[in-house]
C-alpha cells in the first residue's frame, strides 16, 4: 500500500515517513467509523426520493406534488432529520470529551437505528415519522462530530486528507445507494412497501458502525489526555505497526505530549467556560473556530444537500418527465459524486491541498448553477415537448456541479475543521462547525421546496442565489484559508501564529514526563514478549 500511495500522494511526510504506518489497521478505523457519515447520506437519498413515491403521497396525504401546501410538507418531514443533528451535534461536544469517541460513535449507532425503526413503523402518521427523524438526527449529529476527530487522531499525518475525506465518501456511496434503491422500488415494488422497505433498509450503516466499532480501539490523542499514558503508546504502537523504541513513534507521542503540556500551562485544567475562554479569548484560536463556523456556513450555502435531497424533483423542472426517469438520473447523480469524491481523495486533497481544491470547486460550481439558474429563466422546458440542446447541458451541468463539489467543498471542509483546532479544543471545535452545518442545512433544507415553488418560474433564482454564494466563497478562501496539507496535527498552532518560544517555555516539562512512560511501556512491552514466546 504505501508503494502505491507514493505515486499518488505528494506531500514532504509522504517522502519521510517509515512506510510500515500505512497498514490496513489505520484504513479499518477509518472505514469503520466512516459508516456513521453514511447514516445521514443514505438518509438523504432515502427521503428526497420516497417523497415524490406515489404511494408515499398518498399515506402522507401530500396532496399535490406542485402546490406551495405540499412543499411546505415535505421540507418539514425532510428537515426534522436535521434538527435531530443540530442537537446531536451540541450535545456530541460534552459527551465524546467525558466518555471518549469509541462510545459515542457506538451510542450514535443506537439512535439512529431506533429512529429508523419509528420511520418504518410509521404506517401514514406523521407523529412517528417526525419523531423517528428527530431521534436519528440525534444520532446521526452525534456521529458527524465524534466521527472526523476520531479520523483524524489515529491518520498518519501525510494522508490524513485522505482518510478524513473518507468521511464526505461515504455520505455520498450511501447517497448513491439510496437512489438506486429508490429507483429499484419505484419500478419493482408497489403500495406500502415502495417506502416502507427504502426507510427499513436506511439502518444498515448503523448497524455496521456499532458493530464495527465494538472491535476498533480508542483514540490515542484522547487517552493522552485523559492521562492514560501507557494505553495511549500501546495504542499507538500497533497501528502505526512500529516498535516502541522507533525514532518515527518516539517523535510522534512527544509531539502529543509537548502540545498537551503547552495547552495545558496556558489555560490551565479544562472546565466547559476555561474551554471557551480559551477559544474566544485566545487570537489564533479565536480565529481558527470563526474560520470553522464560516467554511460550514459556505459549504450549505453551494446548494448541494439542495440538490442531494430534492433531486427528484429538480430534474422534473429541468425537463425529465415520469417518477421512474427522474429518479434513474438521480442515480447516475450519485455515482458521478462517488467517483468524483474518490478522485479527489487519492489525488488531490493530500497533493494539490485543500486551499486550491476550494478555489477550484468555487468556481466550477458557481458556473453550473449561473447557468442552471439562466437556462430556466430564458427557456424553460414546456410540459410535452422535448428538452432542447442548452436543457440537457443544463442536466449535465447538475452532474458536473457534483463533481466540483466532491473537487473541494464537500471533503475538505470536514478535513479543515477536524485539523487546525488545538488537541483541547477539537472536539468543541469539530462540535461547532458540525451544528453549524446541521443549522444551515436545516435551513437549506426547509427553504429550498418553497424557493423553487415561488423564486421565479420554475424556481429560476434558487439557482441563481446559490451561485453568488459560490462566487463569494471563492474570495473567502483566497484570503483567509492557509494550506494544511502533510502538516502534523501538533504544528498547526505554528501554522496559525504561535511562537516556538512560546511552546517550549511551556512544554519543558512534558519530555521529562514522557521519557519515564516510554521506559515504562517498554519494559511492561518486554514482558509481554517473554510470556508470549
Amino acid at each position: 500500500m504505501a508503494s502505491v500511495l507514493k505515486y499518488i500522494v505528494k506531500n514532504d511526510a509522504m517522502k519521510t515517513d517509515p512506510k510500515e504506518i500505512y497498514g490496513w489497521r489505520v484504513y479499518l478505523l477509518a472505514c469503520s467509523a466512516c459508516f456513521g457519515a453514511m447514516s445521514f447520506g443514505w438518509d438523504s437519498g432515502v427521503i428526497g426520493g420516497v417523497i415524490n413515491l406515489d404511494a408515499f403521497i398518498q399515506a402522507y396525504g401530500l396532496g399535490s406534488k406542485d402546490d406551495v401546501a405540499t412543499a411546505n410538507l415535505q421540507g418539514n418531514i425532510v428537515s426534522v432529520l436535521q434538527a435531530g443533528c443540530f442537537v446531536g451535534a451540541l450535545a456530541a461536544y460534552p459527551l465524546t470529551d467525558a466518555f471518549g469517541r469509541r462510545p459515542c460513535l457506538m451510542a450514535a449507532a443506537l439512535f439512529t437505528l431506533a429512529g429508523v425503526a419509528m420511520q418504518a413503523a410509521a404506517s401514514g402518521h406523521l407523529e412517528p415519522m417526525y419523531i423517528g427523524r428527530f431521534i436519528s438526527g440525534l444520532g446521526v449529529g452525534t456521529s458527524s462530530v465524534v466521527n472526523p476527530i476520531y479520523v483524524t487522531e489515529n491518520a498518519p499525518r501525510a494522508i490524513r486528507g485522505l482518510l478524513t475525506g473518507l468521511y464526505q465518501m461515504f455520505i455520498v456511496l450511501g447517497g448513491m445507494i439510496a437512489f438506486w434503491g429508490n429507483y429499484a422500488v419505484s419500478v419493482h415494488l408497489s403500495g406500502p412497501k415502495q417506502y416502507i422497505v427504502p426507510l427499513s433498509v436506511q439502518g444498515l450503516p448503523a448497524l455496521l458502525l456499532f458493530s464495527l466499532m465494538a472491535i476498533c480501539n480508542e483514540s490515542p490523542r484522547y487517552l493522552a489526555r485523559k492521562d492514560k499514558w501507557e494505553e495511549a503508546k500501546a495504542v499507538l504502537v500497533r497501528i502505526r505497526a512500529l516498535s516502541p523504541d522507533h525514532p518515527y513513534l518516539q517523535e510522534e507521542f512527544q509531539e502529543i505530549a509537548d502540545q498537551l503540556e503547552y495547552e495545558r500551562q496556558l489555560i490551565g485544567d479544562a472546565t466547559f467556560w476555561s474551554l471557551q475562554k480559551e477559544m474566544w479569548t485566545v487570537a489564533t484560536n479565536r480565529k481558527r473556530a470563526i474560520l470553522s463556523i464560516v467554511l460550514m456556513i459556505c459549504q450549505q450555502m453551494t446548494g448541494t444537500n439542495a440538490i442531494n435531497v430534492y433531486a427528484p424533483q429538480i430534474f422534473k423542472n429541468l425537463g425529465i418527465t415520469g417518477t421512474s426517469n427522474s429518479l434513474l438520473s438521480t442515480g447516475v447523480y450519485g455515482i458521478v459524486k462517488v467517483v468524483s469524491c474518490g478522485i479527489f481523495l487519492l489525488f488531490m486533497a493530500d497533493s494539490l491541498g485543500r486551499r486550491r481544491s476550494l478555489l477550484v470547486s468555487s468556481v466550477g460550481q458557481a458556473f453550473c448553477m449561473f447557468y442552471i439558474g439562466l437556462y430556466v429563466r430564458i427557456s424553460p422546458p414546456v410540459d410535452g415537448q422535448p428538452v432542447p440542446g442548452a436543457g440537457y447541458f443544463a442536466l449535465v451541468c447538475i452532474f458536473i456541479f457534483a463533481a466540483f463539489f466532491q473537487f473541494g467543498w464537500g471533503p475538505a471542509c470536514w478535513i479543515l475543521v477536524s485539523e487546525i483546532p488545538a488537541a483541547r479544543l477539537r472536539p468543541m471545535n469539530v462540535a461547532l462547525g458540525a451544528a453549524t452545518q446541521w443549522l444551515f442545512n436545516f435551513v437549506v433544507a426547509r427553504a429550498v421546496p418553497n424557493m423553487l415553488a415561488t423564486v421565479g418560474e420554475h424556481g429560476y433564482g434558487t439557482y441563481l442565489i446559490f451561485g453568488s454564494f459560490c462566487v463569494c466563497m471563492f474570495f473567502f478562501v483566497w484570503f483567509f484559508i492557509p494550506e494544511t496539507k502533510g502538516i502534523s496535527l501538533e504544528q498547526m498552532d505554528k501554522l496559525f501564529g504561535v511562537s516556538e518560544e512560546d511552546r517550549m517555555e511551556a512544554t519543558l516539562g512534558a519530555k521529562r514526563d514522557v521519557s519515564k512512560v516510554e521506559v515504562e511501556v517498554e519494559e511492561h512491552s518486554n514482558r509481554s514478549d517473554n510470556r508470549s514466546v
